[in-house]
């Protein structure tokens, strides 16, 4: 991309994205277009069934070519649809040699016209419900393997980890929202359809172009864009909802790659988003950031990253998705930066092992983190790992799974047998057992929806989800069960409130009253 930084032309975007549309250059023109084959290959990163997917002289294959594949077309066919001067002048073409090659990455997504931005164009999920218009997102193109590395300051595109981010954010609306490092600028457009007023920062000055160009195409004109480090753009700034996919990879460098890696040692940005966050979060604000976190030999994980959000004061609940070991995140990053078979890569290699060795790290952990600025005495912080399949978005029932957790932990077990309970509405019971056996060996509850969470109950516990709907207190209900069952009411009273709670933190059941 060319160097200069200039504004983009707000008549140049709105024509450009006119013709994009025109030709079906959409998230499911695109599907379409290259089908599954050719999609699959693509992600193998071999481009011969994708080229043979787009060829000829049809609009939409051209634009796939110049746009998607970053192959050059014939300079000729590309002025018959594209306004050439005006965009090589913007730094997103160049033109040579009888041909045109785009200088950017230019990915179709997808707007909710009810104001919430769904993923994109080979993430894999054409978005949930509502009526959607096109989108767009703007990048430097991937560096191909054995075509050098990226530069230091390169702009990534939308990819797995903006997709699993965007279905984690809580819905709107909300008045003012921050993008924290916004890169590509996904994420603002993901905010721009939940806040009436969006900032975006970022410490590369490429990225912000990038990102207001991204907004541009897409028809989105709520969101401002500032440079700085972390929160520095906003000091004494507050905002309901903070987003961030900070550049979290943890390297015994200084950041070579903004992208992906910062100043700060180990995985102390992650830490440092989530310490300050309070100070920018109105009352019940939320920030909700991915991350990567050390497992570290003599340390549970689980205290290591639940004492950022303790120390917020506030509720928040975290969740590990994935643990790699330090060889396999190595060479996972080494590739994000085409080093593979480069003469550095054993250097490299062996350099970011001996880092991890004196560090003690056995691991690096991947999730996400999400915190409420509800600062009470009864704040909750949920750690916990989910490696199966869930609900997406999950940003749709997120809060009530953190309300699950700060309802349990309020609740003394006076207070628990006097509530009303109902069991969660997409929750079923299953018993196993051995067929014409009076007894079943085990009773199961499991979610349908949201977490697909699956807890083994006793029998009291079947019996009070098959009996509570929120009209009755615990008490008198345990009470029938306890007589019906012939066991002691007193007994059952005495044990039953720490499973309850335990099966309402996991949402199995929901205090109603």
């Amino acid at each position: 991309m060319s160097e200069s930084l200039h504004p983009f032309p707000r008549r140049l975007a709105d024509r450009l994205r006119r013709i994009l549309i025109d030709a079906d250059y959409t998230v499911s023109g695109v599907r379409d277009r290259l089908g599954d084959t050719a999609a699959r290959a693509l992600a193998r990163e071999q481009l011969v069934p994708a080229l043979r997917a787009t060829g000829g002289e049809e609009r939409l294959g051209m634009l796939l070519r110049l746009w998607w594949l970053h192959e050059p077309i014939p300079e000729k066919a590309a002025r018959g649809i594209l306004p050439v001067a005006e965009l090589a002048e913007a730094g997103l073409l160049a033109v040579g040699d009888g041909e045109v090659r785009a200088l950017v990455h230019l990915t179709p997504w997808e707007v909710d016209e009810g104001r919430d931005v769904r993923r994109g164009a080979g993430s894999g999920d054409g978005g949930v419900g509502g009526t959607v218009r096109a989108g767009y997102v703007v990048s430097d193109p991937t560096v191909r393997p054995g075509h050098g590395n990226p530069r230091p300051d390169h702009v990534v595109g939308a990819g797995g980890a903006s997709a699993t981010l965007s279905k984690l954010i809580v819905d709107g609306p909300v008045d003012r929202a921050l993008d924290l490092g916004t890169g590509c600028g996904v994420q603002a457009l993901h905010l721009a359809g939940r806040a009436a007023d969006v900032c975006a920062t970022d410490v590369n000055p490429r990225a912000l172009h990038l990102a207001e160009i991204s907004c541009a195409l897409s028809g989105v004109d709520n969101v401002s864009m500032r440079q700085g480090s972390l929160y520095a753009p906003v000091a004494g700034e507050r905002f309901d909802l903070i987003v961030s996919n900070p550049p979290f990879v943890i390297t015994p460098d200084s950041a070579r790659y903004t992208y992906r890696e910062s100043d700060l040692s180990g995985d102390a940005v992650c830490a440092e988003i989530i310490r300050q966050a309070p100070d920018h979060l109105t009352d019940g604000g939320w920030i909700q950031i991915l991350a990567n976190w050390l497992h570290v030999k003599d340390e549970d994980w689980r205290d290591r990253v639940g004492a950022w959000v303790t120390g917020t004061g506030c509720s928040g609940w975290v969740v590990q998705r994935d643990v790699q070991d330090p060889a396999e995140y190595v060479e996972l990053w080494l590739r994000d930066s085409c080093e593979h078979g480069t003469p550095e890569y054993t250097r490299r290699y062996d350099a970011w092992l001996d880092y991890f060795e004196r560090e003690g790290v056995t691991g690096i952990g991947f999730g996400w983190i999400s915190v409420r600025n509800d600062a009470a005495q009864d704040a909750a912080v949920r750690v916990e790992e989910l490696r199966h399949e869930i609900e997406q978005p999950v940003g749709r029932y997120l809060p009530d799974v953190v309300d699950g957790a700060m309802t349990a932990r309020r609740l003394t077990d006076a207070a628990l047998l006097s509530a009303h309970v109902a069991l969660a509405p997409d929750v079923v019971e299953e018993r196993i057992g051995t067929p014409g056996a009076p007894d079943p060996e085990k009773i199961l509850l499991r979610q349908r929806g949201g977490l697909h969470r699956v807890a083994q109950v006793g029998t009291i516990e079947a019996a009070l989800a098959s009996v509570c709907d929120g009209t009755m207190p615990v008490g008198p209900l345990l009470d029938a069960i306890a007589e019906l069952t012939d066991q002691d009411a007193a007994a059952v009273r005495a044990r039953t409130p720490d499973v309850l709670r335990s099966l309402i933190t996991e949402g199995f059941f929901r205090v109603t009253r």
